[in-house]
């Protein structure tokens, strides 16, 4: 399992690699993007720290998304100095369309009583990534040796 957990991890990073190629944009810009898309509009800052990046570093990954076409910025109506942004639906096209089918197809092949066991795995997994996500974000930074 563990050797299956480390490929899994691999293809899903290669996907979004392919998928950041095609649309000129970053994991981290595809990151914002869902957590856009999930959560709905909101400030720059409230994205920054939502993703954890400085607001500078925000305000390119904002870029990216509009010079993609991905998201949108529109004035805050509280607060006129401020932007909201927002992820524009539909935006990744057939991106993740294709996946989306490809996928549905696979859980058909398993019975609902597999199927809710897999998607038990999942739900763990992704708490136990989110957890040493948290963790490693939390410990200093190591100097790079070059």
């Amino acid at each position: 399992m563990r050797d299956m957990g480390r490929e899994l991890s691999t293809a899903v990073v290669a996907f979004h690699e392919a998928v950041g190629a095609r649309l000129g944009v970053s994991a981290v810009d595809q990151r914002a993007h869902a957590l856009l898309a999930k959560h709905g509009p909101m400030t720059a800052g409230d994205l920054a720290k939502l993703i954890n990046l400085t607001p500078g570093a925000v305000t390119g990954v904002v870029d990216r998304l509009e010079d993609a076409g991905l998201a949108r910025r529109d004035p805050d109506p509280q607060d006129r100095r401020r932007v909201v942004v927002q992820a524009l639906p539909g935006s990744f096209g057939d991106a993740f369309t294709e996946l989306g089918a490809a996928m549905a197809k696979l859980a058909d092949r398993y019975t609902p009583e597999q199927q809710q066991v897999i998607g038990d795995w999942v739900a763990r997994t992704i708490d136990v990534l989110k957890d040493q996500t948290r963790r490693l974000s939390a410990a200093p930074v190591r100097p790079s040796r070059r």
